[in-house]
């Protein structure tokens, strides 16, 4: 049986590998659905356990040579895998909540990436040599610091209850997205970063260089959204197929994507607001039958391509030649993967902590007093530490070409990025429950997010837009109370008057119901 399998994997070298691969993830789905009930073990660790498991098996096929089916490449990821997970969460966001908590999720996942970025790179610069751990250039010890990062929020979502937690489950939910955006831009904007002229002006083109990139890559999205809109709504596709309005929605997706990486731009903020932006627009320009079929499409994609990445990143750690490559001590190993650690742990304090004040005296207003308690940052804390699959391909992308590396340091920070990401993934992720369920039992309602959705008594929804036709003693009067509910409550404000916009303005345009209230 042996010899027949060796021949036909000879035989059909690429379809074997491809083959087993797929019958694994079908193992996948098959063991997460009977554990579906057990919310205490997630889709990433069963598929992290499963990859473990089966590159054992190959492993010991293989006589100890290698753990891999396929040959793991950053192109893989970043062209095929990523564009529909990315897609699929702006797509799925709910917009009300993302947008009515956008500054704190903005604080959070740009703000905190930066100063996380800074923590771990000042960090390793400084302790790795201390541990013997020599050879990281000025350049990849800020890529070390964007690396890690890069927040997987997976298990925490998985535990959140949305319906019990909308507040807290929207912050986790938009940082996560909006973090592993920032994490690529920043990343991209390092490696464009003369290292050998760092001096006070590098921080200014970096920041410089992450504005451009972000605001860029946001308009981009934005206009790809809603030249999608307008033309289901228009040529009204749905008369003579709905696939077509499938299709067109799905190759515009991802032609924005392409076309952002094609001019250097972030490809994961693209998506994400063309997501955002076709859910909110075209989504309602196609028939009823696409409608459920097209969150069904697109939630299936996303997640057999986050399965595929955990499942792969089971199996690369039992990858011999990455081990054998390193020529660093067990010892030096683990201590300097316990400093990254311990580092991930500080840097996500830093900011949290601190940008979560911050948020409060945003959000502030009579009928909530404190957005965010002390229970929710722990939470929000405790969600971020988890790494994954961006970390890989980040990690992949700076030390390695192609999937292979035969530099001894190269290859150490590969197994480092590995071993963060199965620990935290597995400890950390098995800590999740027992934890939220400490902290916020599901029989307390969060009252922090019901007095969310209340309106203060100025958020009267008569209140016009400024109007050239009214006079001008009222536009200033108009004027006067719009500063006043901006100064009291600008997230809310804004949000307010972006709604009004919209009913007037774009949804006559790009489609959407405007009898009724917009979620955004």
């Amino acid at each position: 049986m042996f010899e027949f399998v060796r021949n036909l994997a000879h035989e059909h070298e690429q379809v074997v590998p491809i083959s087993v691969f797929v019958a694994i993830l079908c193992l996948c789905l098959v063991i997460g659905h009977l554990l579906e009930e057990n919310r205490w073990v997630n889709e990433s660790i069963t598929a992290i356990l499963i990859g473990g498991i089966a590159g054992t098996v190959i492993l010991f096929l293989n006589k100890g040579k290698s753990s891999h089916i396929l040959r793991f490449s950053e192109e893989l990821f970043f062209i095929y895998l990523l564009p529909p997970i990315i897609f699929n969460a702006g797509f799925q966001v709910k917009k009300k909540q993302f947008f009515q908590n956008f500054i704190t999720i903005m604080l959070f996942g740009v703000i905190g990436v930066f100063i996380s970025t800074s923590i771990i790179t000042a960090g390793s610069w400084w302790l790795f040599p201390k541990l013997g751990f020599f050879g990281l250039t000025a350049r990849e010890y800020l890529a070390v610091g964007t690396i890690f990062s890069s927040t997987d929020t997976v298990c925490t979502l998985q535990v959140l209850h949305q319906d019990e937690n909308p507040l807290l489950y929207s912050l986790v939910f938009g940082e996560g997205v909006v973090n592993d955006a920032t994490s690529v831009v920043l990343f991209n904007a390092i490696q464009k970063i003369d290292v050998s002229r760092i001096n006070s002006r590098t921080s200014f083109q970096l920041i410089g260089d992450f504005i451009y990139l972000f605001s860029t890559s946001t308009a981009l999205g934005v206009t790809f959204g809603l030249v999608t809109a307008y033309s289901l709504k228009t040529l009204y596709f749905g008369r003579h197929s709905t696939v077509r309005e499938l299709a067109i929605m799905v190759l515009m997706a991802y032609l924005s994507y392409m076309l952002a990486e094609l001019l250097d731009l972030s490809g994961i903020l693209t998506v994400f607001f063309c997501g955002i932006l076709m859910s909110h627009y075209a989504w309602y320009n196609v028939t009823e039958s696409s409608r459920i079929t097209t969150r069904h499409i697109f939630a299936m994609m996303s997640f057999v391509a986050e399965t595929f990445i955990f499942l792969y990143v089971g199996m690369d750690a039992l990858d011999m030649e990455k081990w054998k490559m390193t020529r660093l001590s067990v010892g030096t190993l683990m201590a300097s993967f316990g400093t990254l650690v311990f580092l991930i742990l500080v840097g996500r304090a830093a900011f949290v902590f601190p940008l979560s004040a911050f948020s409060n005296c945003l959000n502030k207003h009579p009928d909530r007093s404190k957005p965010l308690t002390f229970r929710h940052q722990v939470v929000i804390w405790w969600a971020g530490l988890m790494r994954g699959a961006v970390s890989i391909a980040l990690a992949f992308k700076q030390f390695t070409f192609s999937g292979v590396t035969w530099d001894p340091v190269n290859a150490a920070m590969i197994a480092n990025t590995i071993i963060v990401v199965l620990f935290t993934t597995l400890v950390f992720g098995f800590l999740t429950k027992p934890l939220i369920l400490c902290l916020l039992p599901q029989h307390v309602t969060d009252t922090s997010d019901e007095a969310q959705g209340s309106k203060s008594p100025k958020e009267d929804i008569t209140l016009p837009l400024l109007s050239f036709e009214g006079s001008a003693s009222t536009n200033i009067l108009r004027a006067k109370d719009s500063l006043s509910m901006l100064i009291e409550r600008p997230v809310y404000t804004v949000h307010f008057y972006w709604r009004k916009f919209d009913d007037r303005y774009m949804r006559p345009i790009f489609g959407g119901p405007i009898s009724s209230p917009p979620e955004c």
